[in-house]
């Protein structure tokens, strides 16, 4: 419970970007009002590390978050602030969280949103990253915001999603469903990553995982 109302108190000291529809700035809140059941529509941004091989880095969320604590996450996942972009929000957090600096590539953005239990939710249109780092790479979690790290094929993840749909954040689940829905030439580039993880087995079991969490498909791709 401490550690539950240190976060709401960190929350209240952080501000994040409020956005209409179409991911136009509109003013700032909260983030702690922004999470809460009615939350308001905001700017976030989840990355996905792999390696060479197309495995991917999940990190397992801190028992004292707020929202889905104990939950399997992509790899990091937070808020650009005023005046940055995805991607340089994205490789500013990845030293803080995990101890480590990685240039980042934009794929795509989606808005959902969902709730956690009466507690809270998110309501956020999302930007995805993608980074490739060396398979002996060292990181660092960081205290109260990461558990447990953890490298996993495309063929594990489908096979834990499949069991345990409800132990995986939705935002990260989104994510993966709309790897194919990435820029051209970002598909290109990564190909030998995408080719893993897009294929028409692996989507059919996103869509039944995501829809464990948001079963009114309170999804979409932001154009």
């Amino acid at each position: 419970m401490k550690g539950l109302c240190l976060e709401a108190k960190e929350m209240s000291d952080e501000y994040v970007i409020l956005v209409d529809e179409n991911d136009n700035p509109i003013g700032s809140e909260e983030k702690v009002i922004c999470h809460l059941p009615d939350g308001k529509l905001h700017r976030a941004f989840t990355v996905l590390l792999f390696d060479k091989k197309g495995r991917l880095v999940l990190t397992r969320r801190a028992k004292e978050k707020m929202l889905w604590p104990g939950d399997w996450d992509g790899t990091v996942a937070s808020h650009p602030r005023e005046g940055e972009t995805y991607t340089s929000s994205a490789e500013r957090r990845m030293p803080e969280e995990l101890g480590i600096s990685c240039k980042m590539d934009y794929l795509m953005k989606f808005e959902y949103h969902v709730p956690y239990k009466d507690i809270g939710s998110e309501n956020e249109i999302c930007g995805t990253l993608i980074g490739i780092v060396d398979e002996a790479t060292q990181f660092k979690m960081v205290k109260d915001e990461i558990d447990e790290i953890k490298w996993i094929s495309a063929n594990k993840l489908f096979s834990e999603i499949k069991n345990n749909p409800e132990i995986y954040c939705p935002w990260m689940l989104i994510a993966l469903e709309f790897l194919d829905k990435s820029r051209k030439e970002m598909i290109e580039k990564y190909q030998n990553v995408f080719s893993q993880w897009i294929n028409e087995n692996m989507k059919k079991e996103l869509l039944n995982a995501i829809k464990v969490h948001l079963p009114d498909k309170k999804w979409r791709l932001v154009k």
